[in-house]
């Protein structure tokens, strides 16, 4: 049974990522302010659940939230920093977008960096407590509120990029090494949207047009899926 906070008394934010084992696509992450007394008998860590189960979560998550929001870093950021330094970039930059600030911030797994406050928070400046829970999303309703969110919307992203490169199969297997996208990889090389550093061939070059195509369509997902709360 999930537990309601950490700590009872004050306002916690949860967060989450998905997408870290990816070779392909952005990570995203998730925070979640969840309200006094939330409670669903569905809501569980989202590796967890069936994609019917997560979709069904996601807009009651939505709609009954203080405050929540969800955050990218794309492939080629995850290629200059590694993925651990991305993942919690995410979670800073979602965090950064809640319209309601949290006391205390409770993350799934064991790494993360301080957070502070942007300019335009009425608390600028100022360092949130957090505190990391290894296998937090299976503990606390708004760390597992938060990784419903990020794996929803990431996987939503994925299947509306399958159609710039359908024979990678991501509307399937969302980014993730399955044996099919590695065949995929060493078949046709990698897209503008594979992280390198998972050794990878180089990528085979694009023409202007395509490149001006690939960039406006990712960037269009973005936008879409991806809005300031």
């Amino acid at each position: 049974m999930l537990l309601p906070y950490l700590k009872e008394g004050r306002v916690e934010a949860g967060c989450d990522e998905a997408g870290r084992g990816c070779l392909a696509g952005p990570v995203v992450a998730a925070a979640v302010i969840l309200p006094e007394g939330f409670n669903n008998e569905l809501l569980n860590d989202s590796k967890q659940l069936t994609e019917r189960q997560r979709d069904m979560l996601r807009p009651i998550i939505e709609r009954e939230a203080l405050a929540w929001a969800v955050a990218m870093v794309d492939n080629v950021e995850i290629d200059k920093i590694n993925i651990l330094n991305a993942s919690i970039m995410a979670m800073h930059l979602a965090l950064d977008q809640l319209s309601s600030r949290p006391d205390f911030i409770i993350v799934d797994g064991n790494k993360f960096k301080p957070y502070t406050s942007p300019l335009d928070a009425p608390d600028a400046g100022t360092e949130i407590p957090h505190q990391t829970i290894v296998k937090g999303d299976g503990k606390y309703m708004s760390i597992a509120a938060a990784s419903v969110l990020a794996k929803t919307h990431r996987d939503e992203l994925m299947s509306r990029l399958d159609s710039l490169h359908p024979e990678y199969d991501w509307k399937t297997n969302k980014g993730y090494p399955t044996q099919a996208h590695r065949d995929a990889v060493a078949k046709y090389g990698p897209t503008e949207l594979h992280r390198l550093t998972f050794g990878a061939p180089k990528p085979k070059p694009l023409s202007k047009k395509s490149k001006k195509a690939s960039k406006k369509s990712f960037s269009d997902q973005q936008s879409t899926l991806f809005p300031l709360e």
